[in-house]
């Protein structure tokens, strides 16, 4: 059987005679340990994690309804779950169950109980993404502290109010968490699933395995493959450091195998037993099932490419979305572009920690936890990184919010590691190479948008370069106290560029499918393979390399112009866009599009629901689609106008071809409806193509509309009324 050594305490005059019997004796009572720490802490360590989750809670949710509805395709499909407990359950874009989003709907049941708790509005819809931004800093700095305890704990704390300070004050951490896109459920549950393992090591607990099996199955209800990518890191961690038999380890493996598989599946086989018939159109899949979504569209399309994806010259412009929205693939990738300044702030220091930290742990027994941490953050770091660095499908910068855990914990388990091994030149140099590294990184991608703040960058450079040198100075003996000076400023400094940008990322407003960091604030449309998917990345290159390209294939309406991170617009053009329903025109995005009648949305804010966001509905327009009372308002091609339409008059509109050309409905269904009376209006997107409608019926039923029914203008957009034919 594996054993543990005692966890010591750095503290004088607070060692542990007696062993872990005697230490849990002296433990204080559960609530009292949870506000004042362990008997043995220092009296500063637990009131600074609770000043941390107040500083990120305040941060994160200050001025939250700046960005309105942030993504009105997700918007509305919450909007719809507050009318109907179907739409809920099944993540409908409209309160009829019409069509599905194209992910699982788990993000969408937090943000609807939110709204049904609170009233839909900007503020219910976003809190919960605020909140999971505290509960992931709480979850890094618990799993951190856990796996360093062998240090000391004053060691380990701090190293873990590092990795809790690195999560809130990543940029991509503060972009995705104050937005409704469902990658900020996704990192809290992979996350959690990280604790629980961690959780189950030092007794082998088959309880704390399963329970992390439970949080990876809810994470793939979330974002369905992508949230099992940590599963590798997870599963070797436990396999050789859990405290127990080989045996038992492997069972453990075992059930937490079988409660993924029920967590993640029930959902899958309950929407596979429901009548088709009665359910909503599985959105973004061909043939109107889940399991299409998780080995294609969501699944292995993003990886490889192929219809609806990008790859394969799919979409409008043609192309790869490789090399329209990430960059080119390649190591590089995370390095270059909006990836750049989304994520790469502390990568370096984060591969130098795990190298060098695991040349710190040297020959120690492979159950060691800080080993243990080190396997955990990297594998989950190395294996994700290399699938979004060479993904050939889908991919947009912000998919990088899920390193941030990974960077996070390297951060602050390398960092205590090398500190703890400061004595020796190999942790004096790796802290050197972590302070000056950040240094040298930080200035790169600050030197992006000089124009800002432009002493930042110099101040930075130069006060972690000159961290670095008295760090390897120190290893003069008559100078060692120059080390504690050094490791204190090159962290002050390498954390600035990343704060800072971060800050800047939450006080602007966010819109669109595919936002961006910085300081010129983002709102880009829904050009791509999904709604969180598709379009250019909204931002200059990087350090590393340029955003190419045009690949399009669904639209909101935004023609991709906006300023990005560094100032200057994206390379590569996008094609001429139809106009959008309501009178704005594709330019909108920038707010450059002109709308009919003034515009209002449903909470009251001028320019659409969004409240930012480019694509609006005329006042006209809305008025006659909230007094109808069929069971679709209207219909339109594309569920981005759809969703703007939904959210401005409040009522359900169907989304013809759905957001990546589901082929659905047929135009023997479309008359179908007509003739039953359930669709009040047709509104012309201007093209057959229409925003999401792509080459599915949606010509084919505009074209027997324009032939049978007669149409109006209003609020600037073509109107047919489909209760009277000519």
């Amino acid at each position: 059987m594996t054993t543990y050594p005692t966890p010591v305490t750095d503290r004088p005059g607070h060692a542990r005679p007696g062993g872990t019997t005697a230490a849990r004796d002296r433990r204080r009572p559960p609530l009292v340990r949870l506000f004042a720490g362990e008997r043995e802490d220092a009296r500063w360590l637990r009131p600074a994690f609770w000043a941390l989750l107040v500083l990120t809670a305040v941060v994160y949710c200050w001025d939250l309804s700046v960005s309105g509805y942030a993504n009105s395709f997700y918007a509305a499909a919450v909007q719809a779950g507050t009318k109907s407990w179907e739409a809920f359950f099944f993540g409908s874009l409209d309160s009829s169950n019409f069509i599905t989003v194209d992910k699982p709907p788990a993000s969408l049941w937090v943000m609807v109980l939110s709204a049904r708790l609170f009233g839909f509005s900007s503020t219910s819809l976003l809190l919960p993404q605020a909140l999971m931004a505290v509960a992931s800093v709480a979850l890094v700095w618990g799993t951190v502290r856990r796996t360093l305890a062998r240090l000391g704990t004053t060691t380990a704390n701090v190293g873990a109010l590092l990795a809790g300070f690195v999560v809130a004050a990543t940029p991509a951490a503060a972009l995705m968490f104050r937005f409704d896109n469902p990658d900020a459920l996704l990192v809290v549950l992979m996350t959690a699933g990280a604790y629980c393992t961690v959780r189950a090591l030092p007794r082998g607990s088959w309880r704390w395995i399963a329970l992390a099996g439970v949080a990876l199955g809810f994470a793939f209800l979330t974002k369905m493959l992508q949230g099992l990518l940590v599963l590798p890191a997870f599963g070797l961690v436990y396999l050789v450091a859990a405290r127990s038999s080989w045996g038992k380890r492997a069972i453990g493996l075992g059930i937490a195998a079988v409660s993924l598989v029920v967590s993640a599946g029930w959902w899958v086989v309950a929407v596979a037993l429901w009548p088709a018939e009665s359910r909503p159109y599985i959105g973004g899949s061909t043939n109107d099932t889940v399991l299409d979504l998780v080995f294609g569209y969501n699944g292995l399309g993003r990886i490889f490419g192929g219809s609806g994806n990008g790859g394969g010259g799919g979409g409008m412009g043609g192309g790869t979305a490789g090399s329209s929205f990430g960059g080119s693939t390649g190591l590089d990738r995370l390095f270059s572009s909006e990836m750049g300044l989304e994520i790469s702030w502390l990568l370096p220091a984060a591969l130098v920690a795990l190298v060098l930290g695991l040349v710190v742990v040297g020959r120690r027994h492979l159950a060691d936890p800080a080993r243990a941490g080190l396997v955990l953050w990297g594998g989950w770091l190395l294996v994700t990184g290399l699938v979004f660095s060479f993904m050939s499908g889908t991919i947009h910068p912000y998919y990088t919010v899920a390193l941030v855990p990974a960077i996070a914990g390297l951060v602050g388990t390398g960092g205590a590691l090398l500190w703890h091994a400061r004595e020796r030149v190999t942790g004096r140099l790796g802290l050197a190479a972590m302070v000056g590294g950040t240094a040298f990184w930080s200035w790169c991608l600050l030197n992006e948008d000089h124009t800002r703040l432009p002493w930042l960058r110099w101040v930075v450079l130069f006060g972690g370069l000159l961290a670095a040198a008295a760090i390897v100075v120190g290893s003069v003996p008559t100078l060692r106290r120059l080390v504690a000076v050094g490791v204190l400023a090159g962290t002050l400094f390498g954390l600035t560029g990343t704060t800072a940008y971060a800050l800047v990322t939450t006080t602007v407003a966010h819109s669109g499918s595919i936002p961006s960091v910085g300081p010129a604030g983002s709102s880009s449309g829904g050009f791509g393979g999904g709604p969180g998917g598709g379009g250019m990345p909204g931002g200059t290159a990087g350090p590393g390399g340029s955003a190419a390209g045009s690949e399009t294939d669904g639209s909101d309406g935004t023609d991709g112009s906006q300023q990005g991170p560094g100032g200057q617009p994206p390379t590569g053009s996008m094609p001429t866009m139809p106009t959008m329903p309501g009178g704005t025109t594709g330019e909108g995005a920038s707010g450059e599009g002109t709308t009919g009648e003034g515009t209002t949305g449903v909470d009251g804010r001028t320019g659409g629901g969004a409240g930012v966001e480019g694509a609006t509905t005329s006042a006209a327009l809305t008025k006659l689609l909230a007094a109808t009372d069929t069971t679709w308002s209207a219909a339109v091609n594309g569920s981005q106008s759809a969703a703007q339409l939904e959210l401005d008059s409040d009522t359900a509109v169907m989304a013809i071809g759905g957001w990546s050309s589901d082929p659905t409905p047929t135009l023997a269904e479309f008359k179908a409806l007509v003739a039953e009376g359930k669709i009040g209006y047709y509104i012309s997107s201007g093209s057959g193509r229409g925003m999401g409608g792509g080459s599915s019926t949606a010509s084919a039923i505009q074209e027997w509309v324009a032939a049978n029914y007669d149409s109006t203008t209003v609020g600037g957009s073509t109107v047919y009324d489909l209760t009277t034919a000519k």
